[in-house]
Parts: C-alpha cells; sequence; structure tokens
C-alpha cells in the first residue's frame, strides 16, 4: 500500500491537468480574466485536498482509566505505529459509566481519520444490552480497524473450597443452592455476565457479590468472604501460583498458554463457554476506506512484532490482528452472544 493516498508526482500532474482545462475555457478578454484565475484556484483545490495521511497527530481515545487493559495495550500498539508514521498519537483517557462515556465521544467525533479509539469487548457487545439509553450505536455509529488481542477469563476459587475440578463445584453448588458467592467488578461486568452464564447452562444458583473493581473482589476471594469468581489470567496468575486460588477452568476455545495444565470449560463439559476480554480499534462511521486499510494495515504489523507479542503473553493474553472485515464478524458475533446472555439473566444498568 502506498504511504500517500495521491502519490505526489500524480498531484503535479493533477494541478497541471486542472489549470489546461481551465485555461482552455476562459476567452481572451480582460473582463474574464478575473473569473479564469479564480477557475484555475478552484480547479486546483480538489488535487490539493489529498494529503498524505496521516500530515499530523492523531487522537486515540481510550475509555478507560490510565494502566487498565485497554489503556496499556493502546499505548503498545500506538507507540509502534507512530514510530513508522512519524506522527505522534496521543493517548486520550476518557473513562465513565463502563467505559460508554469515552466511547460515545469517539462515535461523535469528526470522520477524518484523525480520531480513533481503543475499546473492548465491554464497550461494543455488553454495554448496549446494558444501558438502555446509550448514545452511539457500536454497529452502526463505528468501523471496525483489527482486534488487538484477547485475554480469556479464569475461574478461580479460595483454596479452602473443597472442589478441584469445575464438575466437583457445579455438584457442590446442586447441593447447596444460593450459598456460594462468586464476585465480580460490578454489576454488567464482563466477570459478573460469566457467572450468569454459568449458572444458566448449567442450572445451579449462586449469590453475586459485585464489587467498585477487580482488586476488592480479589482480596475477598482470598480472604475467603466469597466463594468464587471469574478473572483475567493476568490478575489471577500471581495468587494460583502461590497456591492462594485454586483455578477450575479457563473460559476460552483453548488453553491459555499461562496455565496450560487448566481445561477449559469446554473440555469440561460446557459447550460454547468461551468468556474472553478481546480489545480492538475502531474509527468513526464515515472515516474513508484507505485511511481504514492504512491504519489497519499498520495495527496488524505492530501487533505481529515479537516484542509485542512477548509483552501481550506476558500479560495473559494473546494478540490478534486481525482485517477490519474480520473484527467486524467478530464484533457483530459478540453484540449477539452478550445479548441473549444478558436478556437471559435480566441484567439492566441505568
Amino acid at each position: 500500500m502506498s504511504a500517500d493516498l495521491v502519490p505526489s508526482a500524480s498531484v503535479s500532474l493533477l494541478v497541471s491537468a486542472s489549470a489546461g482545462a481551465c485555461a482552455s475555457l476562459c476567452a481572451p478578454r480582460r473582463a474574464a480574466r478575473v473569473l479564469c484565475g479564480l477557475s484555475l484556484i478552484v480547479c486546483a483545490l480538489p488535487a490539493f485536498a489529498q494529503e498524505r495521511y496521516p500530515a499530523k497527530p492523531i487522537r486515540m481515545i481510550v475509555p478507560f482509566p490510565t494502566a487498565g487493559a485497554t489503556d496499556i495495550a493502546a499505548r503498545q500498539v500506538s507507540q509502534r505505529m507512530a514510530e513508522v508514521w512519524g506522527q505522534a498519537i496521543v493517548i486520550e483517557n476518557r473513562p465513565g459509566a463502563g467505559g460508554t462515556l469515552g466511547t460515545e465521544v469517539a462515535a461523535k467525533a469528526p470522520n477524518d481519520g484523525y480520531t480513533l479509539m481503543t475499546g473492548s469487548v465491554s464497550t461494543h457487545a455488553i454495554a448496549p444490552h446494558l444501558y438502555p439509553k446509550l448514545a452511539y450505536d457500536p454497529l452502526k455509529d463505528f468501523i471496525a480497524i483489527s482486534e488487538i488481542a484477547s485475554s480469556p477469563n479464569v475461574l478461580v476459587v479460595n483454596a479452602a473450597l473443597p472442589v478441584k475440578t469445575l464438575k466437583e463445584l457445579i455438584a457442590l453448588a446442586r447441593k447447596r443452592p444460593n450459598e456460594l458467592t462468586y464476585g465480580s467488578n460490578g454489576n454488567g461486568a464482563n466477570n459478573h455476565l460469566a457467572g450468569e452464564m454459568l449458572q444458566g447452562m448449567t442450572g445451579i444458583r449462586m449469590q453475586h457479590v459485585p464489587y467498585k473493581g477487580s482488586a476488592l473482589a480479589t482480596n475477598d476471594l482470598l480472604g475467603g468472604h466469597i466463594s468464587m469468581m471469574f478473572d483475567t489470567v493476568l490478575t489471577a496468575l500471581p495468587h494460583v501460583k502461590s497456591g492462594k486460588l485454586r483455578p477450575l477452568a479457563v473460559a476460552s476455545t483453548k488453553r491459555s498458554a499461562a496455565l496450560p495444565d487448566v481445561p477449559t470449560a469446554i473440555e469440561a463439559g460446557l459447550a460454547d463457554f468461551d468468556v474472553q476480554v478481546w480489545l480492538g480499534m475502531w474509527a468513526p462511521a464515515g472515516v474513508s476506506q484507505d485511511i481504514i486499510a492504512r491504519v489497519s494495515t499498520e495495527a496488524i504489523a505492530a501487533v505481529r512484532q515479537p516484542k509485542v507479542q512477548e509483552f501481550f503473553l506476558s500479560q495473559g493474553a494473546e494478540v490478534v490482528g486481525s482485517t477490519p472485515a474480520q473484527f467486524a464478524t467478530r464484533v457483530r458475533t459478540e453484540w449477539a452472544r452478550w445479548k441473549k446472555v444478558i436478556e437471559a439473566a435480566k441484567v439492566k444498568l441505568d
């Protein structure tokens, strides 16, 4: 792909051709010379309107706080894209309302290619079914660029809980309905919905305990105040290694490289139990396909660099680097899947 949307040589030829065409229309009369000069300028404008992209710094909106998974991913990829382009990519964190506030800002940004966003499954597949008055449509107001990375949830229990497998946990929950508790980052969070999905697929009943963040939930799980929780591999891994938490199943279609001995929930008998935190890049609807292709190409190249792959693996995640079409399909599929889960669980937020 050329670095220029219209090569500089083509611009020169286009200007010359436009000038010649316009000059031929001008009569040699003095009164027409002013109009002729104006025509030359107007005819040349389309040629100059096409410029190298990016010709100035890009704003990358991240609708979550700094140092979170989405922010870290955005900075890793943006840094390498900026190095290739020679233009800064400025990260703008706009957290609030589960990522929906910053996503709304991105949806309403100018569609000139100089505002992009890095979001997640929460902003584009889960939130639309939780917030009845959401101010953006993830399928209509955005163009998918590329899925950056994904990280599965892992079901962990307090080491004192007398279960060693997912099947044993399900059996215990059936014997003790509404006695076992599971924590989450809050109502409507990815790991809350994972717990709802587990109950819906197995018929067990547990008590949900929402927290204001993963750290608080993890602390209570370590202290034995709750029985279990779904958490990202990155967060759970240190406690698993210390023996304080016991992993029962990974919620993805394949085992985690960070926890190779832990079976998937699918292996344990729960078909299609896939609860991953995936991160991706979007642009506001209306951005030209040339720009989308350029950004996608560089984003894919960035995540395929060995150092970037190593970094994500160290965080318990795997890089993806999908095309715009592949990512758009992924978003639509996840949007529909989470819609069913949320409606079945009757989860709603104001």
